[in-house]
């Protein structure tokens, strides 16, 4: 089997061990990685601020780098469903209004093919046992766009929940929103900073060592209020405890 990775722009500028995670993890269960070098950024931060317009040229600079990979992955829940639930309306609302021509073909020839890392795994691959080893207590915060956008339901939990050593605990609050919202958190800074907190609170209470997400831009959010509050918890995502072995634990 092969499949694209669909690293996202967060990721390959700020977190590429996120990306080296998944291919390590993707490698192992038996997945030919291919890394699609014209992609870019799926245009969500222009969508989600108005700029419908111009996410246009990212659907169609998206859609062309990953024709014709059956499988595109991406461990970003909010990129997922940025094409999944977006792409369609933004090509058919180009062609309505003159503009796009093709945009909507595009976009309905990729949305069946992109899914997120934990669907990937469990739907597709149909594992939940992914041969991980990560001695340490964590807590699972559950993005929105995954959570709501997607409907990810216990994937994530299940994954975590399989992997030897690991001793998962819940999250009070777990399906409140973090804050971050992309432009949410530069638009509304004082009330980001305060659903931060609150959440960064709620995960510090548990006694976990790790705060485990699947959503890297969620994950900064909360790494930063717990870093300026001088806590010791780790912010990690899920791909890199699930690429973690025995043989070769993460660091």
């Amino acid at each position: 089997m092969r499949a694209a990775l669909f690293v996202t722009c967060v990721n390959d500028a700020l977190y590429p061990r996120t990306g080296i995670a998944v291919v390590r993890l993707l490698e192992r269960l038996g997945v030919a990685v291919d890394f699609p070098a014209a992609q870019s950024c799926c245009g969500q931060p222009q969508y989600n601020t108005g700029y419908r317009r111009e996410s246009e040229p990212l659907l169609r600079r998206t859609a062309e780098a990953f024709a014709g990979h059956p499988y595109v992955v991406t461990p970003s829940g909010s990129c997922a469903a940025m094409v999944r639930t977006h792409y369609p309306r933004i090509g058919r609302l180009a062609e309505r209004e003159g503009r796009g021509s093709g945009l909507a073909a595009l976009a309905e020839d990729l949305v069946p093919r992109v899914y997120e890392l934990t669907e990937f795994l469990v739907d597709v691959l149909g594992v939940t046992d992914v041969g991980a080893y990560f001695p340490h207590t964590v807590t699972y915060h559950p993005s929105c766009h995954g959570l709501r956008g997607l409907g990810l339901g216990d994937r994530p939990r299940r994954l975590l929940a399989a992997v030897r050593g690991l001793e998962l605990v819940e999250l009070p609050g777990a399906e409140e929103c973090c804050g971050f919202g992309g432009t949410f958190a530069v638009k509304n800074p004082d009330v980001s900073a305060a659903m931060g907190t609150d959440k960064a609170g709620n995960a510090v209470g548990t006694g976990a060592d790790v705060l485990c997400g699947a959503d890297n831009s969620c994950l900064a959010h909360l790494d930063g209020i717990l870093r300026r509050g001088g806590e010791p918890m780790r912010a990690l995502h899920l791909a890199e405890i699930l690429a973690s072995t025995e043989e070769e634990p993460l660091k």
